[in-house]
């Protein structure tokens, strides 16, 4: 008799190397007969993945740590701005992630090579255990995030690192800029400060400028008390007010 479709797990396959991929499915043709399952679905990036996972809905995501442009552990971050996030299973070469991961709690870890028999034992809990949380997952990585997701309209959306001028900090909100538009995301712009330290220098309480986007500065005249210095962008007419705390910038950035 076969089982019922709706009672199959849902399985997407993500890594950036076809053989890896190959070797996943027919390992999960193996776990079949001790955990009902479907893969519907793969994708050789972790853009792939979020794009596909918008579409189809999965139970739980096999999913490479290692992968260039976007890694696992960041992906693992984004799903969960999904309106019902899968379970992850990790899968890495890699020893140093598997014993972080596994002191985090997350849901399972395999290292390759896989065995069917330990795969399975994954397959078999993961609808049982909850999604993963973004702290937790942020401790996996000492690499910065090289996009930030944002939900827009029920869709969730990348904007690159490399994209972003400016964040600014209004009410509960951070407000991403970039040369075409704006974004709203619920952040804190401490925690993104330390996260983008090298890239982003802060030049007001509320605001993070990318060094690369300074082409100048300006000093805005009126009272003396009034007077004050403002950062001139590439690509924006934006002229962002330097705090009076900041102003070091001027002088460090104009060298």
């Amino acid at each position: 008799m076969s089982m019922p479709s709706e009672s199959l797990l849902r399985v997407v396959i993500v890594d950036d190397e076809a053989p890896a991929r190959n070797r996943l499915r027919d390992l999960l043709v193996d776990c079949a007969a001790k955990v009902p399952l479907q893969v519907v679905g793969e994708a050789a990036t972790g853009r792939e993945a979020l794009e596909l996972l918008q579409g189809q809905d999965a139970d739980v995501v096999l999913l490479d740590i290692r992968m260039p442009e976007m890694d696992g552990v960041e992906l693992a971050e984004h799903l969960l701005k999904l309106q019902d996030p899968p379970s992850v299973i990790f899968v890495t070469a890699y020893q140093e992630y598997a014993v972080k991961a596994f002191e985090l709690n997350a849901i399972d870890y395999l290292m390759k090579p896989i065995r069917a028999s330990r795969l399975a034992e994954a397959l078999a809990k993961a609808r049982a255990i909850a999604p993963l949380r973004a702290d937790l997952l942020r401790g996996l990585s000492e690499a910065p995030r090289q996009h930030l997701s944002v939900t827009e309209g029920g869709k969730v959306y990348l904007v690159p690192i490399a994209d972003i001028v400016y964040f600014k900090a209004e009410l509960k909100y951070v407000t991403i800029r970039t040369v075409k538009r704006e974004y709203l995301i619920e952040e804190s712009l401490t925690r993104l400060e330390q996260e983008y330290a090298k890239r982003f220098v802060r030049i007001h309480r509320n605001c993070l400028v990318a060094r690369e986007a300074i082409i100048g500065f300006e000093r805005l005249s009126g009272t003396e008390a009034d007077a004050h210095w403002v950062v001139l962008l590439n690509g924006l007419a934006d002229k962002l007010p330097i705090s009076r705390r900041q102003q070091h910038i001027v002088r460090d950035l104009a060298r």
